[in-house]
């Protein structure tokens, strides 16, 4: 095993689909044992970035390579790469077992020898005594698994996972994307995740490669995308935010003086020069207090629209100067009243400039 083993790298990889462009360059590094999730808004190209990486399309230019060798011109059964679809793909009149082994033994494994490694992956996903069932005799959720054990026995270089999680309630995801994130963490391979639910993505990932338009729209960790958002796409697109008008008043180094409301705030400048600004401003980076409907420092006035009990949380919409705010306090259990007078405070996170 080398050290590229399960290493990916697109080098300005294009594909056209007729005149339509799906992806118009792309240069993207993977380093082994990463789990880097494409996410995006339909018909942004990830999908099409992960049919690429898997063989089942072909790049208009460019180069892919895995591992270290140019795969770009190999058929999909060449590229020591395996996929978990979202319909799962079993095949419903085989057992579990049989399903398992079956990519082993048409790979030129013997049944005996197949058959124990099926039974070991079984393991590896906590499903062992299921191997004698068929498909149908299994939930959700354990089918899910299943195609992820008949994926690793082949063990890939990479694993790609299409939407893994979408046929199942949103209780099942959550179990199931814990399990997966535990599984790959454990075994230390390199996986590719397409997903268009945000939630996942920050649950799963070392890294997330937003898209749009078929380009990298931002790159980072989930932490990095969240609390510092590139733009107004990847603030609204990745969790919630409201977008309020400030005013650069300095800059000290790569520091800039902020002001907005009756709030100065020192924030990262993120190549934002003095002047006329925008902020992106995460639903619970504010401190909800009682207001009298005047101006003053440190905050922002508004009144309440709309208050709704979530149980943990209240869930506000606050009209004001910087318009209409979606807010969540965690703080408090009893909502204010419609038409109540309120000062936002910022907490000191969750605030970032924005392009």
């Amino acid at each position: 095993m080398t050290s590229e083993r399960g290493a990916v790298e697109f080098r300005a990889v294009r594909k056209n689909y007729g005149g339509f462009t799906a992806v118009p360059h792309l240069d993207l590094k993977i380093a082994p044992g990463q789990l880097v999730t494409l996410l995006g808004p339909s018909g942004c190209g990830k999908t099409t970035t992960l049919r690429m990486l898997a063989g089942l399309e072909t790049p208009s230019a460019g180069a892919i390579l895995i591992g270290g060798q140019d795969v770009t011109r190999l058929p999909a059964n060449r590229r020591d790469v395996t996929m978990v679809f979202q319909s799962y793909a079993l095949f419903p009149h085989m057992s579990v077992i049989d399903n398992i082994a079956y990519g082993l033994e048409s790979g030129g494994m013997k049944p005996a020898a197949s058959r124990l490694a099926a039974g070991q992956g079984l393991e590896l996903v906590g499903l062992s005594g299921l191997g004698d069932r068929l498909p149908s005799e299994l939930s959700g959720g354990q089918q899910q698994r299943v195609a992820v054990a008949r994926a690793l026995v082949l063990e890939p270089q990479v694993l790609l996972l299409d939407e893994p999680l979408s046929n199942l309630d949103a209780r099942l995801r959550r179990r199931v994307r814990t399990e997966i994130r535990e599984l790959q963490q454990r075994l230390g391979f390199t996986a590719v995740y397409v997903t268009h639910d945000q939630d996942e993505a920050l649950a799963v990932s070392d890294r997330i490669v937003v898209m749009k338009d078929g380009r990298i729209a931002q790159d980072g960790t989930p932490r990095e995308l969240y609390e510092a958002p590139a733009s107004e796409f990847i603030a609204d697109f990745i969790g919630e935010a409201n977008v309020v008008d400030c005013e650069v008043l300095g800059l000290a180094e790569d520091q800039a003086l902020v002001v907005v409301g009756g709030a100065r705030l020192t924030l990262p400048s993120r190549g934002i020069r003095p002047g006329p600004a925008r902020l992106a401003v995460r639903p619970n980076a504010f401190r909800v207090e009682p207001g009298n409907g005047e101006e003053g420092d440190g905050g922002l006035e508004g009144r309440v629209a709309s208050a709704a009990y979530q149980g943990d949380r209240i869930e506000y919409e606050i009209d004001g100067p910087a318009g209409r705010l979606f807010v969540i306090d965690g703080r408090s259990s009893v909502p204010l009243g419609v038409g109540s007078p309120v000062r936002l405070q910022f907490r000191g996170g969750g605030v970032a400039l924005i392009a």
